[in-house]
């Protein structure tokens, strides 16, 4: 009975205009079945009493019978549909935090399946059932069961959202496309979810691009913070054998220092002792003879002290003291000694650190060349691009953007950023002997080339030079004058982005020139070079790209 029951309630219990379920179903005379509210508006919105199914009229309004046969089977199907309900909840799940429960259920609240935009509702497996069966309903649109239904209709007209307006960049239905966007660029739906899906599929690469980029900016991190953990290790345990050295040193001078002005203490305490030890004999044969002659003056026996005195000498010989001395000790020649000759030693030893510290930096030694595109007209360079040297005739070059016009100097071909290599460090050297003017250092790319710009970092420059005889400066701002113990025959060029160094060292001394520090390198750097004029002859040498002798600091 239940089968049949369920058979009918697909195929006979629809009313023909509500196309649901019948409720207080009637009979015409013609035999058809309809809803009471149903047939009755619809008689009374028409001019004539016609049958919606078989066309008849009447000419009088029909009485309507009660149709007690489906008012049963109706009875009985709902009924035999809330058992199936209340059978199948126990095997459906029960919706838990998150997931959409079923609008229809009077118990628990089951899972929704689908949720229908057009009753704008959740349904259960249950309950879901009439939209799967009815013909009616099944025209309704369907989707994976979302909350907030209402936010899926028109706030304006109360119908359901089913196009998108390019124009406007928002969904509309039907009514917004004639009385609101009526001259805009509307598409159904998935036509404009398909475009929006299509940019979100190209931001989605654009994002996971910039992902990958920032994964390898952290690798790049941390394989430097790794390198420069080791760098460090390294150069703590350099700098803390080369220091206990020098802290040996130190202590072996002063222990020397004492060990001498103590044997000197030891050796005039030991002439002291000898000099008292004869002081107290002599003054022991002192005193025997003033006893004897104490005794002798007590006499009364004039023969025994005339005959005693003859044979008695009146004192006994002793050592002339006045001209003996003993002088303190002065040790200030000594500790001054000890100091000099610490100074020599310790001179030595530091000179080796910072050949060892030079042998560090010529690790990250670059193969260099000077770019003839950026010579100034009256620079003569050598064919193999590695000196540079000033001539007395100007030659007729194109005045490219990047040639220098008034600065008699001129660029590197290789350009140098953070990226350049792993390290983010560059090292080249320089030969400057025989020339008695000249300027050498790194440069950014975009410095003014047609203009006599100021040598300073702020313009982009970091140098030293040789401006007049044994008249070395750095180019900072203001310039700073170098004092060197010797001129520099050939100058090492150390750049580290990372920690923002610029340091230029006397390769052949070993010895630091000058250093700029907290540099900013927003940009590629360049070898600049400048030879300055030949002053007649007096600076014809040229300025020479040396390779990198890492021996000669051994």
């Amino acid at each position: 009975m239940a089968e049949a029951s369920c058979r009918l309630s697909e195929d006979q219990f629809l009313c023909p205009i509500c196309l649901d379920v019948f409720s207080d179903p009637v009979t015409t005379s013609c035999g058809h079945n309809f809803c009471r509210n149903c047939i009755t508006e619809h008689w009374d919105a028409n001019d004539q009493y016609l049958c919606p199914m078989c066309k008849k009229v009447f000419n009088t309004k029909p009485e309507l019978l009660i149709n007690t046969f489906i008012s049963e089977m109706v009875a009985q199907f709902r009924q035999s549909a809330q058992q199936e309900a209340s059978s199948s909840s126990s095997e459906q799940q029960v919706s838990k935090p998150g997931e959409v429960p079923c609008d229809v259920c009077t118990g628990p609240k089951l899972k929704a399946l689908k949720s229908c935009l057009v009753c704008l509702a959740s349904y259960c497996e249950t309950h879901l059932e009439p939209h799967l069966t009815m013909s009616g309903l099944k025209r309704h649109q369907l989707i994976d069961p979302v909350e907030n239904l209402e936010g899926r209709m028109c706030t304006k007209h109360d119908k359901p959202l089913e196009l998108f307006c390019k124009t406007d960049q928002t969904c509309v239905c039907m009514l917004c496309t004639v009385l609101d966007h009526n001259m805009h660029d509307v598409v159904p739906m998935k036509e404009g979810y398909e475009g929006k899906k299509a940019e979100l599929g190209k931001t989605e690469a654009e994002i996971q691009e910039m992902i990958k980029e920032r994964q390898q900016r952290i690798r790049n991190i941390n394989r430097r913070v790794n390198s420069s953990r080791k760098n460090a290790e390294s150069e703590i345990a350099e700098g803390v054998e080369a220091f206990t050295a020098l802290m040996k040193l130190i202590e072996r001078s002063m222990d020397i220092l004492i060990e001498t002005i103590q044997e000197k203490q030891k050796a005039i305490e030991k002439q002291a002792e000898a000099f008292i030890k004869e002081l107290e004999q002599e003054i022991s044969e002192l005193m025997k003879r003033s006893t004897e002659v104490e005794q002798l003056s007590r006499s009364e026996d004039h023969l025994h002290v005339l005959q005693s005195i003859q044979s008695m000498k009146a004192v006994p010989p002793t050592k002339d003291w006045a001209k003996v001395r003993v002088c303190p000790q002065s040790y200030v020649g000594t500790v001054a000694r000890a100091l000099a000759q610490l100074k020599e030693t310790l001179s030595e030893d530091i000179k080796k650190l910072f050949k060892s510290e030079l042998k560090g930096v010529q690790r990250y030694a670059v193969d260099v060349s000077l770019d003839p595109e950026t010579a100034h007209p009256n620079l003569i360079l050598s064919d193999d691009g590695k000196q540079v040297n000033h001539g007395d005739v100007k030659k007729n070059l194109p005045d490219n953007p990047e040639r220098f016009s008034n600065c008699l100097c001129v660029f590197g071909k290789q350009s140098f950023s953070e990226q350049s290599s792993s390290s983010g460090r560059f090292y080249f050297e320089v030969e400057v002997k025989e020339k008695t003017k000249w300027t050498l250092g790194v440069a950014r790319e975009s410095i003014n080339r047609k203009e006599n710009i100021p040598l300073s970092p702020e313009d982009g420059y970091w140098t030293i030079g040789l401006r007049n005889e044994n008249e070395y400066q750095a180019n900072a701002d203001p310039p700073v004058l170098l004092s060197l113990k010797s001129p520099p025959q050939k100058v090492g060029v150390f750049v580290d982005y990372e920690e923002g160094l610029v340091l230029f060292y006397d390769v052949d001394a070993a010895a630091l020139i000058y250093s700029f520090t907290g540099c900013s390198f927003p940009e590629k750097l360049y070898l600049y070079l400048g030879p300055c004029p030949n002053d007649g002859g007096k600076n014809s040498a040229p300025l020479i790209i040396s390779p990198v002798n890492r021996t000669e600091t051994e």
